[in-house]
C-alpha cells in the first residue's frame, strides 16, 4: 500500500506538516496531532457544496480538516467537479469519491473504469464499501489490492440498510482482513443519518458492538462515522481527543474541534 509519508509518486496532495496556531495561549489544552495525521482524523462529508462555498469552508476550515468524502455518488452530477477537487488539492486536502459511487461501477462490472475515474481526477484516496450492493468478501478484498496500487485506500464495513444486522464476529474479521488487503483505515459504518451499523435506530452507540471492535482493531486504524453531536462526544469521551472521526459536516469541523479540545460543555470536564 502506498505510504503516507514516503511514497513520491503520489505525494502531492499531502500537505506539508503543520502546527495549529491558536488565537491565544491557553494552558492544559489536549495535545492534537499534527497533519499529515494517522490518528485524530476529521474526514468532512460534502454532499454538494458550490465552488463558492468550498471556497468558504477551506477558508474556514482546512486546518482541522484532514479528508473529504464527496458523499455517496454525488461526484456524478456536481458542476465544475474537476474545479472542485482542484480546490481542495490546491488546499492540500484529500478528496475523495464516496464508497456508493465505486459500487455503482463494481455493481456494473465497470471496476476498472473506476481505476481510471480515480487516475484522471488525480486523487490520492478512493473508498470501496459495499454497503448498498451484496459481494463476496474475498471479491471485496481482491478490488481493494488491485485499487491500492495506484491509491491510498478507505474500506467501509457495515450495511446502510436499516434491519441488515451483520454478526459482531463477522464485523471484527471484515475489517482485519480488509486491514490485511492494504486499506490504510477502515470506515465503521453508520450513514450520514447515524442510526445503523455502529449506531442504534434512536442514535445511541452500539457499545457492545464498538467494544468488540476495539478489543481485536487498533481504534487509530478506524474512521468512526459520527454526524451527530452526541456520537461524537461520545468517541471523544472514549478515545481521547485524537479518534478519528468522519462524516462531519462542513459547518460542524470547528464545532468538533472545539468539542477535541474540552471546549464545549460536553466535553469540558472530560479531557
Amino acid at each position: 500500500m502506498p505510504s503516507l509519508e514516503n511514497d513520491t509518486t503520489i505525494k502531492r496532495n499531502y500537505r506539508a506538516e503543520t502546527t495549529l496556531t491558536m488565537n491565544f495561549t491557553m494552558s492544559q489544552l489536549p495535545d492534537r496531532t499534527s497533519s499529515p495525521r494517522q490518528s485524530g482524523l476529521t474526514m468532512v462529508m460534502d454532499k454538494g457544496l458550490s465552488l463558492r462555498q468550498t471556497e468558504d469552508f477551506i477558508e474556514g476550515a482546512a486546518p482541522y480538516t484532514d479528508l473529504v468524502k464527496l458523499g455517496f455518488g454525488s461526484a456524478l452530477v456536481t458542476p465544475q467537479l474537476k474545479e472542485k477537487i482542484k480546490l481542495y488539492q490546491d488546499a492540500n486536502i484529500p478528496v475523495y469519491f464516496g464508497g456508493t459511487l465505486c459500487e455503482a461501477y463494481i455493481i456494473r462490472d465497470e471496476f476498472k473504469n473506476y481505476i481510471k475515474l480515480v487516475e484522471k481526477f488525480g486523487l490520492t484516496h478512493a473508498e470501496i464499501s459495499d454497503g448498498s450492493i451484496t459481494i463476496p468478501h474475498e471479491e471485496k478484498c481482491k478490488y481493494i489490492k488491485e485499487l491500492s496500487k495506484v491509491c491510498i485506500v478507505i474500506s467501509e464495513v457495515g450495511s446502510k440498510e436499516e434491519g441488515i444486522l451483520i454478526r459482531q464476529a463477522m464485523w471484527i474479521q471484515m475489517m482485519e482482513r480488509e486491514l490485511e488487503a492494504g486499506v490504510w483505515k477502515v470506515i465503521a459504518e453508520a450513514r450520514e443519518s447515524g442510526t445503523v451499523g455502529i449506531y442504534r435506530p434512536n442514535g445511541k452507540a452500539h457499545v457492545t458492538l464498538i467494544n468488540k471492535i476495539t478489543n481485536r482493531i487498533p481504534h487509530e486504524k478506524i474512521i468512526w462515522e459520527a454526524p451527530a453531536k452526541s456520537q461524537q462526544v461520545y468517541f471523544i469521551k472514549l478515545f481521547g481527543a485524537n479518534v478519528n472521526l468522519g462524516n462531519i459536516a462542513p459547518n460542524e469541523v470547528i464545532a468538533l474541534e472545539s468539542l477535541r479540545l474540552g471546549l464545549r460543555s460536553d466535553t469540558f470536564f472530560s479531557l
